[in-house]
């Protein structure tokens, strides 16, 4: 085997398993050679000058080493390619690079001009690097709409160098296994509505109920962006991976928007607007399960520890599945530790309670009435922070344990931050006590209140959101002064 700039890592293993420990010994940043799931995405490091310029490593000194390392192992020296001596970018060129071929893209450019100098200067790119790329853009003043704009022009700058990165491997109930289990549903479905659309275009109308189905089935997308929305970019945002996520919450609002829009022109039986909007739709649906796969999953595969894939797969657990469920327990359950005895001293005391303004409850009593409530609590502090929502059993809008620690502003979709960000503002600095809102969703009437929370010294301490279905009461009439149960008994 020739070693050369182009030699992929994951061959270069296959053939010498004995130099993954020997570059875990020369960089820490080989060290994700020993997370197996991490290794399986190991486009992100596919050959060694991108291995070279992520570890700031000289390609020559890192292809002349393995060589040495190879021949210690072996007794052969494997030849080095020539052509492979031309300078590795070290991570921050890299950077710089791929910025630089983005910035003219947004200017204007041309896409195969800027593919063809990807392929000179950088030749492969890993997830984190364009996950990176979009945060310093974000960071240097280009709105996130703009981003949003032409994210799919950056993926067809490196497409190439994507689809070179092998498949993603992580055990079945890994979060990851079960997105792309819904990934291959929604893929099937999104692929019936295109087709439904073509054969409507050519004037067959019956086609509809195929649209219909479609159009039914993918109702799970909304399930699997919010697991997304609210697990996965929160524990990113822990590392400091905001821009990516921010955008590719933007082209999720786009895609629900689109899809609302076909749902209306099926009930209205308006089959020529159905196969005009259906293309588009299912071309931007699958997009994003391309940009899921090739981007968002390995970079966060490499950024997330095995703790913090756990706390994803059980807040998922809580938000609920739609298309596929989870294909094991993971990570596996350890077996349930054995009842200790009980003591008197165990028995005989009181709970202790927590001392209230007007009264005292114990904590479990306290979280008793919090969930019992007809209505959605969700509690941000003085400094943005989300520190509590209540867990009834119908939440209008869906939570997970995720967002406790979030910024608040991550926590709502870019469109609306400014809303968001107003209304804190305004609290903030004493102008509004309340905001109040009222929407239609899914046939029920929606009423959302926002309460500046103070001290004693009116000092800010947060923000207080009421959620509530006010449906049946809008609806109430005259009086109801008996119990409505004596009714009801004697019918």
């Amino acid at each position: 085997m020739k070693l050369s700039g182009s030699t992929k890592v994951l061959k270069l293993l296959d053939q010498y398993p004995f130099l993954e420990d020997f570059l875990v010994r020369m960089h820490p940043k080989f060290a994700m050679l020993k997370n197996r799931m991490a290794r399986a995405t190991i486009g992100r490091l596919a050959t060694l000058r991108a291995a070279a310029g992520i570890a700031d490593l000289d390609l020559e000194r890192l292809l002349s080493d393995l060589a040495g390392e190879i021949e210690r192992a072996t007794g052969e020296r494997p030849d080095i390619e020539g052509e492979s001596l031309r300078p590795a970018l070290g991570r921050a060129e890299r950077l710089e690079t791929l910025k630089s071929i983005i910035q003219e893209l947004h200017d204007g450019g041309d896409l195969d001009k800027a593919r063809a100098r990807f392929q000179e200067a950088v030749e492969d790119v890993e997830a984190s690097e364009i996950a990176a790329m979009e945060e310093e853009l974000i960071r240097g003043g280009l709105p996130v709409s703009e981003v949003q704009r032409l994210c799919d022009v950056h993926v067809g700058a490196f497409r190439e160098a994507l689809d070179e990165h092998p498949e993603i491997d992580v055990p079945p109930g890994h979060p990851v296994h079960t997105y792309r289990a819904d990934n291959r549903e929604i893929a099937r479905l999104a692929e019936q509505l295109a087709q439904a659309a073509r054969e409507m275009q050519a004037g067959r109308a019956e086609l509809m109920a195929q649209a219909r189905a479609a159009l039914d089935g993918l109702a799970g997308l909304e399930n699997h962006y919010q697991r997304k929305e609210n697990q996965l970019f929160a524990l990113l945002e822990r590392h400091g991976v905001t821009g990516p996520s921010q955008v590719m919450w933007g082209v999720h609002d786009q895609i629900r928007a689109a899809l609302k829009a076909a749902r209306e022109a099926l009930a209205r039986g308006d089959a020529a607007a159905l196969a005009e909007k259906a293309p588009a739709l299912a071309r931007d649906i699958v997009e994003m399960i391309y940009k899921e796969e090739k981007i968002l999953f390995p970079m966060a595969l490499q950024t997330l520890s095995d703790a913090e894939w756990a706390e994803v797969r059980r807040g998922e657990d809580e938000l609920g599945y739609a298309l596929a469920r989870p294909a094991a327990d993971w990570p596996a359950k350890p077996p349930a530790p054995s009842p200790a005895p009980s003591t008197a001293e165990d028995s005989g005391g009181a709970p202790g309670l927590l001392a209230l303004k007007t009264g005292a409850l114990s904590l479990e009593q306290l979280n008793l009435v919090l969930t019992h409530l007809p209505v959605d609590l969700s509690f941000v502090d003085e400094n943005d922070t989300v520190r509590f929502y209540s867990e009834g059993p119908a939440r209008i809008f869906p939570r997970s344990p995720a967002v406790i620690g979030r910024k608040v502003q991550q926590c709502h979709p870019p469109k609306s931050v400014h809303v968001v960000q107003r209304i804190l503002d305004s609290f903030r600095a004493g102008q509004k006590d309340v905001a109040e809102f009222w929407i239609q969703l899914q046939g029920k009437f929606i009423h959302i209140r926002y309460f500046a929370v103070r001290d004693e010294n009116k000092k800010y301490r947060g923000c207080l959101e009421v959620s509530q279905d006010v449906t049946a009461i809008r609806a109430l009439q005259g009086e109801q002064r008996l119990l409505a149960w004596d009714r009801e008994n004697s019918r």
